[in-house]
């Protein structure tokens, strides 16, 4: 084994040839195996060790023989202590969603402050095997079907083309020592249930189910790369970029065929999975929208708009203006002037009596029941109905600002200014605002 993870090492991670890793090591057998063969390799690495505290002494046993260990190599060992309970109790997650998150986040908090470029995990093929069957009893596209990534930004994966038998007979022929977790007999985790009761199962059925099985990933993951890169260039198509955010043409999509695959994979990676519910946001009403835990998906007539929640400005946050301003610079940027005369009120830039404010002024945004006198108009309008009128999607009026004087609204900035505040031939000063 150890001859086919060198050469796995130079033709799949030859990265790890040059560079100084940290290796995630609990002590169990998959870990001790990989950081042997690592070791064996002559690869420059130091380990990493979680104690979750969740079983007692066990837990600080573990510890102990990663250390020792570790001394054993003459590798540095880094070890940090959780209170996975507590974060479970706070964040009410699951045991196992808790100790992932836990882990993870300090491998990327050491990487960083060694200056590491990765973390090494020790899981191999029945692991993916054991992925694989998860998604499939919940339910998962095909990127759900091509097992765990040998890599990501920071993680590396070697070990994912060998089985635990090979594993586990490599570790008797090296004499390996390692430790043994009690819980991963416990069929209450659904894991484990596939492990113990599932796969052995299987492995009846054809006695190299799981060489079969990595076969089989290997196709699924050449099949998701061409429809991966077929959608990539669908998206280029499809999804237009103006002013930060994404309009899709509704007729286009609804021209592909099979619909609901398509929309999968062109909006899942968004946080979209319902495809029932994008189907009917289609052929919804202009201005109902979906909304997932980083975007927006609103119709607007014949399209779809896509804006990142991150590009959303929210909250009540107020912006105030004492009269010796000259330039304001957030939340946008106004200039303030004293001019001689008026000339006609654009978008860009309005005139106002100067003598008519009431300071500070505030900019805000807009909310349910605001309403102005629109210039020219001379009547109340309210600007959710101003907004309509002027076919201002969704996602656009939540980038509106309004500068008021004394809760009332003197321009609604980029598009109209107040009537109450108009520049008459008896005015005495005259305030310029210009977006700068």
């Amino acid at each position: 084994m150890l001859k086919a993870f060198k050469k796995h090492i130079v033709d799949s991670f030859p990265e790890l040839l040059d560079n100084h890793f940290i290796i995630a090591c609990s002590g169990g057998l998959d870990s001790i195996v990989l950081t042997d063969l690592c070791h064996q390799a002559q690869l420059q690495f130091s380990l990493a060790h979680c104690n979750f505290r969740l079983r007692g002494e066990e837990s600080n046993r573990d510890e102990n023989f990663v250390r020792d260990y570790g001394d054993k190599l003459g590798v540095v060992v880094y070890v940090t202590h959780f209170d996975t309970i507590g974060f479970v109790n706070q964040h009410k997650v699951s045991i196992q969603m808790a100790a992932r998150e836990l882990r993870y986040t300090w491998f990327e908090q050491l990487l960083i402050k060694h200056t590491f470029p990765y973390v090494l995990t020790a899981h191999h093929a029945n692991d993916n095997l054991e992925t694989f069957l998860i998604n499939l009893s919940r339910g998962t596209g095909i990127d759900g079907l091509t097992g765990i990534p040998a890599k990501t930004a920071i993680l590396r994966r070697p070990l994912l083309p060998f089985t635990r038998q090979e594993l586990e007979s490599y570790a008797e022929e090296q004499k390996l020592n390692w430790r043994e977790d009690a819980s991963n007999a416990d069929t209450k985790y659904l894991r484990n249930k596939i492990r113990l009761e599932i796969i052995p199962k299987l492995n009846e059925l054809h006695p190299t189910f799981v060489d079969n099985f990595n076969n089989t990933i290997h196709y699924l993951s050449q099949t998701e790369t061409i429809a991966s890169a077929y959608l990539q260039k669908l998206k280029e198509e499809l999804f237009v970029e103006i002013d930060g955010r994404i309009e899709i043409s509704i007729s286009r999509l609804k021209s592909l065929n099979p619909l609901s695959t398509y929309l999968f994979g062109l909006f899942n990676t968004y946080g979209f999975k319902e495809l029932e519910k994008i189907e009917a946001l289609l052929d919804g009403l202009s201005g109902k929208q979906l909304v997932s835990s980083t975007h927006v998906l609103v119709k607007n007539r014949d399209v779809l708009i896509l804006s990142s929640i991150d590009k959303k400005v929210g909250g009540e946050e107020e912006f105030f203006i004492n009269e010796s301003l000259v330039e304001l610079n957030r939340p946008l940027s106004l200039k303030f002037s004293v001019v001689p005369e008026r000339y006609n009120n654009s978008v860009k830039e309005i005139f106002v009596q100067k003598n008519a404010l009431k300071y500070p002024l505030v900019i805000r945004k807009w909310k349910k029941g605001d309403y102005f006198y629109p210039l020219g108009l001379n009547h109340k309008k309210k600007l959710s109905k101003f907004f309509k009128d002027e076919k201002v999607d969704v996602l656009s009026k939540e980038q509106i600002w309004l500068l008021c004087s004394n809760e009332q609204i003197v321009w609604v900035i980029g598009m109209r200014a107040d009537h109450r505040f108009r520049v008459e031939d008896s005015t005495e000063e005259i305030l310029k605002i210009e977006m700068i």
